[in-house]
């Protein structure tokens, strides 16, 4: 355990005061790193940490706003002061995707819009307000791939707003130019194991959760990676909900994503208006999720993704990685 903390609290670039936070901690090869029994175990059962609203460390509060809002929030929006109190709301990270890939997170929540006038096909991630173009994101993920050859990403495309076909096929064809031969055709999720994407030279899995995907052989089915949300603000209500969902997870055919994220109500909102999402919900209850988070064990029935918001406010990339220590040697595995 001594040499895993050792390689995992490597720090990705000098700091000149000599302390080290969450966000500084650099699991850049973390899938790399790990030891060689685990190289044959299904990626369904390793414990592997992912972002919740992956993109919103920026979004644009000049824009207009996101056709996933209602229409009473968007005739508000047209005061300004309502956009930048959105914005407290709608940003669920700080770091870039190659800062939270440098810190270990390889699921990725994304959530996708055309813009209301524009007369190209080009998408934007959105959470209420638009962030950066999807384009900009992808080739981000894809130059940290090409550094890190064995790290493995989970693309999970789950809301498309103001989209139609031809919209869906741009954004199909932006995601093949992006990554190429490291696109990985769906296949049986048992299958799906660390040394066999190394030997195919695949590193990245987009899950589509639309139709469409079934138009291309590289985008799997939504249904393959189920993510229950407890829809709560009570951190108890989560996990009594997670430790619930873990007991139903389908033992074979799909990996699951653990949601370890409170979710403001209206009344959540207005109470906390000005502090934002941060400072009401998360600053407070995030150490107990983490708590919750170290006392599980990854596996056939065990957690397997774990997402959560503001990942570099606790060392929580870490802490999941490391849950891989408890999983024991096992070789009897097949391939694709």
């Amino acid at each position: 355990m001594l040499g895993r903390k050792l390689r995992m609290g490597t720090i990705c670039s000098p700091i000149p005061s000599g302390t080290k936070t969450s966000s500084d901690v650099c699991n850049a090869d973390w899938m790399a790193s790990l030891p060689p029994h685990l190289h044959n175990v299904p990626l369904s059962n390793l414990a592997i940490p992912g972002s919740h609203d992956s993109f919103s460390y920026w979004v644009d509060e000049k824009s207009p706003v996101g056709p996933d809002q209602t229409r009473a929030v968007m005739r508000l929006a047209r005061i300004s002061l309502v956009k930048k109190l959105m914005k407290k709301w709608s940003v669920t990270q700080n770091l870039t995707f190659r800062e939270q890939l440098d810190a270990g997170i390889r699921y990725f929540d994304l959530r996708v819009s055309s813009k209301p006038g524009d007369t190209d096909q080009e998408i934007y991630f959105i959470h209420g307000l638009f962030g950066i173009k999807v384009w900009d994101g992808l080739m981000e993920i894809d130059s940290f791939l090409t550094q890190h050859p064995r790290e493995i990403v989970f693309l999970d495309f789950n809301h498309f707003y103001a989209m139609d076909e031809a919209h869906h096929k741009y954004l199909v064809h932006r995601m093949q130019e992006a990554f190429g031969n490291k696109l990985c055709s769906a296949c049986n999720v048992e299958s799906l194991t660390l040394q066999i994407l190394w030997e195919k030279k695949c590193q990245v899995l987009i899950f589509y959760h639309c139709p469409f995907y079934k138009q291309y052989p590289f985008l799997w089915p939504g249904k393959k990676i189920p993510a229950p949300w407890a829809n709560t603000t009570s951190v108890r209500k989560l996990i009594l909900f997670l430790e619930t969902t873990l007991s139903e997870r389908a033992p074979r055919g799909s990996f699951h994503v653990s949601q370890a994220i409170l979710t403001p109500r209206a009344k959540t909102i207005a109470r906390g208006l000005v502090g934002g999402l941060k400072n009401t919900l998360v600053h407070r209850n995030l150490p107990v999720i983490l708590d919750w988070v170290k006392t599980q064990k990854p596996g056939t029935m065990g957690v397997n993704i774990i997402t959560s918001d503001f990942v570099d406010l606790v060392d929580f990339a870490t802490t999941v990685i490391e849950l891989n220590d408890l999983l024991q040697e096992d070789r009897a595995l097949a391939k694709c």
